[in-house]
């Protein structure tokens, strides 16, 4: 068993009131989410980062690594995990408690699927891209995100920060430790990220899962925008940085979208001029 919805589904009502009542925008944090084999296995098999087939995350705004192929994914998290949790019985758990109907999968996991941080990564403060960069009317709505860190320390730093939507103050911080999920709302404002460079062990890295849900609008229904980074209040002239590679993000973005490409193939090109310097 991947998860249990019996026992979720008891806390449900309770859960579902917490989540859409929640500040500074509606999320919830559970701990021993997944069946505790079910975890332990995702763990045991969770790959180590390569150049084959990983998307290397690397410019102003974040620093980290991802694998999104999934015929690279190893196969119990592709085929159980990724798979449960995005099968139709846990899309219905996910819209009991968000509220939100006519959920859908993104069975390409676009953006998605496992993450990974080594010492000194992290991920500015952002709120997500809006529109599903390969389907022009699915509008963002649900981030799920699995952490399978254990003995993490919080010294290592790399908390999930969810900021007030004036982003004036980080709201809640949420540490990354083993088999702990957090499901937040993507709205145009829902402002999350890991901003500080983490300082754990070189053997040692930041492990999750994410899996992204959608809605089917009308075309023109909602605002199509690329990931919105913002600086913080203490960011300085650093935040003259973060808005030009916003920007830079914004155009790539565009030709993603017109051009058909996606993350694997600028990966490439810029591991590529990475090697030759």
């Amino acid at each position: 068993m991947i998860f249990d919805y019996s026992k979720w589904n008891t806390t449900l009502a309770t859960d579902t009131e917490k989540y859409q009542n929640a500040q500074p925008y509606p999320y919830m944090v559970a701990d021993d989410f997944l069946e505790t084999a079910a975890a332990e296995k995702a763990l045991e098999v969770f790959p180590k980062i390569q150049d084959a087939g990983w998307i290397h995350y690397v410019h102003v705004n974040e620093k980290k690594h991802g694998l999104n192929k999934l015929d690279l994914i190893p196969e119990f998290i592709r085929d159980g995990i990724i798979k449960e949790l995005n099968s139709p019985e846990f899309i219905t758990y996910l819209e009991n408690l968000t509220g939100i109907d006519n959920l859908l999968p993104d069975t390409t996991i676009e953006g998605g699927g496992i993450h990974q941080s080594e010492n000194g990564g992290y991920l500015n403060i952002h709120a997500d891209f809006t529109v599903h960069p390969h389907k022009k009317t699915w509008r963002r709505r649900v981030n799920v995100l699995v952490y399978l860190n254990k003995n993490w320390e919080t010294s290592y730093g790399g908390a999930l920060e969810l900021w007030d939507k004036d982003m004036s103050k980080c709201a809640v911080k949420v540490e990354p430790v083993f088999n702990r999920i957090v499901i937040f709302n993507t709205d145009e404002d829902s402002y999350h990220g890991f901003p500080d460079p983490i300082q754990c062990p070189d053997d040692v890295t930041r492990k999750s899962i994410a899996l992204y849900y959608f809605t089917e609008e009308k075309t023109g229904s909602f605002r199509r925008r690329a990931t919105n980074y913002r600086a913080r209040p203490n960011d300085g002239f650093k935040a003259v940085f973060i808005w030009l590679d916003k920007k830079m993000i914004a155009i790539y973005t565009w030709l993603k979208g017109t051009l058909g490409i996606n993350d694997d193939f600028v990966s490439k090109v810029l591991n590529f001029f990475r090697k030759k310097k």
